[in-house]
């Protein structure tokens, strides 16, 4: 899926939003960062996590960011612009321009899922990492990703339709044993996952809808549909028969000798 301004942003609303900081926070508490670490965050979007990381790290750590969209690159580096501890960098995660076992720490967050090789992109992130470094990951299980409330067949039609966003969806079954023939270990699955029922202005459920409408639309779904869809959301949120299921993993393991 392209990352244009107008994604670009909804992805920074879900990132500012309760269940963003409470992902950000699963992360934190992994990542269990020491002064003076380097850490990477890939794909990092608006520069939520690589802030938090580089205060984490204090002056004598490195916070790295790298991200392939540029907006997503303003945003973080107008987010971080008070600190002197973080390097930005515009890059895939397949070629990423730092030396070899530099990173204490690698972490990523819903991004791998859209890289069509994720093994070579695997492969660079071992490069970089020291030994005994602890890699952390966040991705979705898609097929759990769910809208609950508008009529079932409408419903598909919009989802099948998502389903084109990414390469793997459901990469968290697969991470393991791609890991471990990596050579990491100790390789652990936490489950992250969520349901609301009621929507506020911060509620994720709302930006994934208009994510979703958007890239239906870029799908060729008829827009008549689409608005269906929405309306239908809002008249099962208004008689309680509303729901919006995802189920991020979180992904921890370190590096062997």
């Amino acid at each position: 899926m392209k990352f244009d301004n107008e994604l670009s942003i909804i992805q920074q609303k879900i990132a500012n939003g309760y269940a963003g900081v409470s992902r950000r926070l699963s992360i934190m508490n992994s990542l269990n960062i020491e002064i003076g670490q380097n850490v990477i965050d890939i794909g990092c979007g608006g520069g939520h996590l690589v802030q938090e990381i580089a205060l984490s790290v204090g002056k004598n750590g490195k916070s790295i960011g790298i991200d392939p969209s540029k907006d997503q690159l303003d945003a973080a580096n107008n987010r971080c612009k008070d600190l002197n501890n973080i390097k930005l960098i515009c890059c895939t995660a397949d070629k990423i321009n730092i030396d070899d076992n530099f990173c204490d720490k690698v972490t990523s967050t819903q991004t791998l899922e859209y890289i069509e090789d994720v093994d070579e992109s695997l492969i660079e992130l071992k490069r970089i990492s020291k030994k005994n470094s602890k890699f952390v990951n966040v991705s979705i299980l898609w097929d759990y990703f769910r809208f609950y409330g508008p009529e079932k067949k409408l419903n598909d039609i919009i989802h099948e339709a998502f389903r084109a966003h990414c390469f793997h969806q459901m990469l968290p079954l697969d991470l393991v044993g791609k890991l471990s023939n990596l050579g990491y270990q100790n390789i652990k699955s936490e489950n992250l996952s969520y349901l609301i029922t009621n929507r506020d202005e911060n509620s994720p459920a709302i930006f994934y809808e208009n994510m979703l409408a958007k890239f239906a639309m870029s799908q060729g779904i008829e827009e008549q549909h689409i608005k269906d869809w929405q309306n239908q959301i809002k008249i099962a949120e208004k008689s309680k028969k509303f729901g919006f299921t995802s189920f991020p993993v979180l992904t921890s393991a370190y590096l062997a000798n």
